[in-house]
């Protein structure tokens, strides 16, 4: 008789490592979406909470009026002046490499 080529113990270790990986992937997978999930979720609670801000200060900003009543409201609103601008300087291009000439 002849004998198999391919040894059942072989079949057995080679089927587990299989599971084993498929099941490491599958837990990677479903860690990723549910975290993108939950960002997701607080992204639009956030961007709902600033649009709501955005019609207020909309709806006072239209209350102030004119130029004469804007500074009184910005004084209202706890705004400050600003003092100093700061600019964060990028030495290497971001978007795109600059054109030689």
């Amino acid at each position: 008789m002849k004998k198999n080529s391919f040894p059942k113990k072989t079949f057995w270790i080679l089927t587990s490592i299989s599971i084993f990986s498929l099941s490491l992937v599958y837990v990677l997978q479903v860690n990723a979406y549910t975290r993108e999930l939950y960002l997701n979720q607080n992204y639009e609670k956030s961007l709902e909470v600033l649009a709501r801000e955005s019609e207020t200060l909309k709806i006072d900003f239209s209350k102030a009026g004119s130029l004469v009543n804007i500074e009184s409201y910005l004084q209202n609103q706890n705004f400050e002046k600003v003092k100093q601008v700061k600019y964060i300087q990028i030495y290497s291009p971001v978007a795109q490499k600059p054109s030689s000439r």
